[in-house]
C-alpha cells in the first residue's frame, strides 16, 4: 500500500514558504510515498518535486475560478485562473488530467467552490476531498464525505499542507498503481483515509507567510 497525500503546496504558493526539496526531504521522513503538489495557480513546484524526489509526484495546481478553487492532477502546464468553473474543467481535462474539488463546504476563510458551480461541474468531477485537514468545521468534512458518497465520487483525505510540520498527520493509503490517472482512479476505489485534523494555527502560520513573501527572495 502507498501513503498518498495529494494536496499540499510549496513556495510557489503566495502563502506558503516551503522549499520543494525540504517537502520531499519530510515526505520520506513521514512515510509520505505517493504526493501530488498542488500550488496555486502553478505546476512549477510539482514540477520542481517530481525532478528530486525518489518517490510517485503528481504534478497539480490549485486553481482559481470566478466561483471558488478547484485542483487539476496529473497535470502538464498552468491552467489559467479566473475562468468559469466549467471551463477550468474543461481545460483540465483536455490536458488528460483529472478534476479534483478541494475543501468543498468550508467556508471559514476560505474559497471553496460556490455549492451551485459545484452542481454544474459534476459530469467532470473525478475526484472530492472527502477529509483536509485545514477545514474548519468537522461537519464540513462530513457533509463532503457524504456528499462525495452520494454522488458516487472518488474521494481522498489530504494535508492542504503549507507548512512542513503538517505533512503525514492526514493522508489516503491506497494499492500501488501505474502511475497514470486511469490507474490511480482505480486504486482509490481501494483507498482508506487517515483523518487527522491540522491545528488552526496553520492557518495563521499562511498569514504571516503572505507578508513575509514580500519581503523575501523565493520565486
Amino acid at each position: 500500500m502507498l501513503r498518498g497525500d495529494f494536496h499540499m503546496h510549496t513556495y510557489y504558493s503566495y502563502d506558503c514558504m516551503t522549499d520543494p526539496s525540504a517537502l520531499v526531504r519530510r515526505c520520506e521522513a513521514v512515510g509520505l510515498d505517493c504526493i501530488a503538489v498542488t500550488d496555486h495557480n502553478s505546476v512549477k513546484g510539482g514540477q520542481a518535486a517530481r525532478a528530486i524526489a525518489p518517490f510517485l509526484v503528481i504534478v497539480g495546481s490549485e486553481v482559481m475560478t470566478t466561483r471558488g478553487e478547484i485542483t487539476g492532477l496529473f497535470l502538464s502546464e498552468d491552467v489559467e485562473r479566473g475562468l468559469s468553473p466549467v471551463e477550468t474543467c474543461k481545460r483540465i481535462k483536455a490536458q488528460g488530467a483529472l478534476v479534483s474539488i478541494p475543501h468543498p463546504f468550508d467556508d471559514a476563510g476560505r474559497k471553496p467552490l460556490a455549492f451551485e458551480a459545484l452542481e454544474e461541474v459534476l459530469p467532470y468531477v473525478d475526484i472530492l476531498e472527502g477529509f483536509n485537514a485545514r477545514t474548519f468545521l468537522a461537519a464540513d468534512n462530513a457533509r463532503g464525505l457524504a456528499y462525495a458518497r452520494d454522488h458516487h465520487f472518488r474521494y481522498t483525505a489530504v494535508s492542504d499542507a503549507h507548512t512542513l510540520g503538517e505533512l503525514g498527520g492526514a493522508y489516503t493509503e491506497l494499492p500501488e498503481f501505474d502511475g497514470t490517472p486511469d490507474g490511480f482512479l482505480k486504486a482509490l476505489d481501494g483507498a482508506k483515509l487517515t483523518q487527522k485534523r491540522s491545528s488552526q494555527l496553520v492557518r495563521l502560520y499562511s498569514t504571516v507567510n503572505k507578508i513575509r513573501r514580500k519581503f523575501s527572495r523565493v520565486p
